[in-house]
């Protein structure tokens, strides 16, 4: 019984348990061995922080995370295509406009520079989405 007790309050065993109270869930789970062994995790409480920051910081997951902020950025800028598309579609309107009927000229002009203004606006916010997500993240 005293052996017992000896061997459930090592300094090792409060060192592995600290250890595993403030890892994350997901970081336990994935770096859980299959055949856990009593005398394995006694013997090596280390290795499991060592392997928790490789899995944290490994070049893959860098690699991924750069990827993901190409992508996004990537896909930030269509907008920008979407843009230009909505200020053609804008003074093109107006042209057909203006040639059905001439004596509409101010209003249909006013409406064209409140369209064209909408528009670049909005590929202008794609822009800015795209370069927060290059260099703010």
């Amino acid at each position: 019984m005293l052996t017992c007790a000896k061997l459930a309050s090592t300094p090792a065993l409060v060192r592995a348990a600290s250890r595993s109270l403030y890892r994350p869930v997901s970081a336990a789970v994935l770096s859980r061995p299959e055949n856990t062994n009593v005398l394995i995790i006694y013997s090596s409480p280390f290795h499991q922080d060592v392997s928790l920051r490789s899995f944290q910081t490994s070049a893959v997951s860098r690699d991924i995370d750069t990827a993901a902020k190409f992508i996004g950025a990537g896909a930030a800028t269509v907008g920008v295509a979407g843009s230009g598309a909505g200020i053609g579609t804008v003074f093109g309107s107006l042209i057909i406009g203006y040639a059905r009927n001439p004596s509409l000229k101010q209003q249909l002009f006013s409406y064209a520079i409140l369209g064209f203004a909408l528009s670049e606006a909005m590929g202008l916010f794609c822009l800015m989405v795209a370069f927060l997500i290059l260099f703010a993240m």
